[in-house]
């Protein structure tokens, strides 16, 4: 992206960006270790514990969307707003629920100021960064490392192509609960009742 010149069209500026962020996504089906991920879906799949997202800035934007993808297909999932979280929001949290932890550097400041209260409520800490090395991945019981080569801005510094990946990889996790779950048609549908999804699933019911 930084190649283009600053007079390049907006076509082509905005094709160069559709193909560096769908090679970024691309390039996960090589660099993940799967293990991780077979370990997060095993995890989600556990009775009785609740999930919650977690993130800051475009990392908290994830989490809500992921927390949302979640819930569609059965799996309790709420956002945990950081900010909230140290003023009485940690109450929403019990022993034994999974809490993860979405942080492109692995060191958000208001992430990390939660890490001893998770501790002593008992959590399951999941870290999701592109640094597993960092403080939140160092404390995550179970850490998935989601980087990417470069974000398609010409300064490298909107997070863009790296939110993307953190998505698709937690879609690609939900999915997976989804298929392991036994999570049908008609479950979808009590549960998505609305808009076109509902109106699809309600005609063939």
């Amino acid at each position: 992206m930084a190649s283009l010149p600053p007079h390049a069209s907006v076509d082509q500026q905005a094709r160069a960006v559709l193909r560096v962020e769908s090679a970024a996504i691309a390039a996960l089906a090589d660099r993940m270790d799967w293990s991780a991920v077979e370990s997060l879906v095993d995890l989600l799949l556990e009775p009785g514990g609740r999930v919650f997202t977690s993130g800051c800035g475009t990392s908290g934007a994830a989490a809500k969307k992921i927390a949302h993808t979640l819930s569609c297909v059965g799996c309790s999932a709420s956002f945990l707003n950081p900010s909230d979280a140290p003023h009485g929001a940690l109450g929403a949290v019990r022993r034994g629920d999974v809490v993860i932890l979405i942080s492109k550097g692995g060191g958000t400041e208001e992430l990390v100021r939660l890490l001893p209260a998770l501790a002593s409520l008992g959590v399951r800490i999941v870290a999701i960064t592109g640094v597993p090395d960092s403080v939140i991945g160092r404390k995550a019981e179970i850490t998935l490392r989601v980087e990417v080569d470069a974000e398609p801005d010409p300064f490298n510094m909107l997070a863009t192509a790296s939110t993307l990946a953190v998505t698709a990889v937690m879609d690609a996790v939900t999915i997976c609960v989804m298929q392991r779950n036994g999570f049908d048609r008609r479950q979808f549908g009590v549960i998505h009742p609305g808009g076109a999804v509902g109106e699809r699933l309600a005609a063939h019911s």
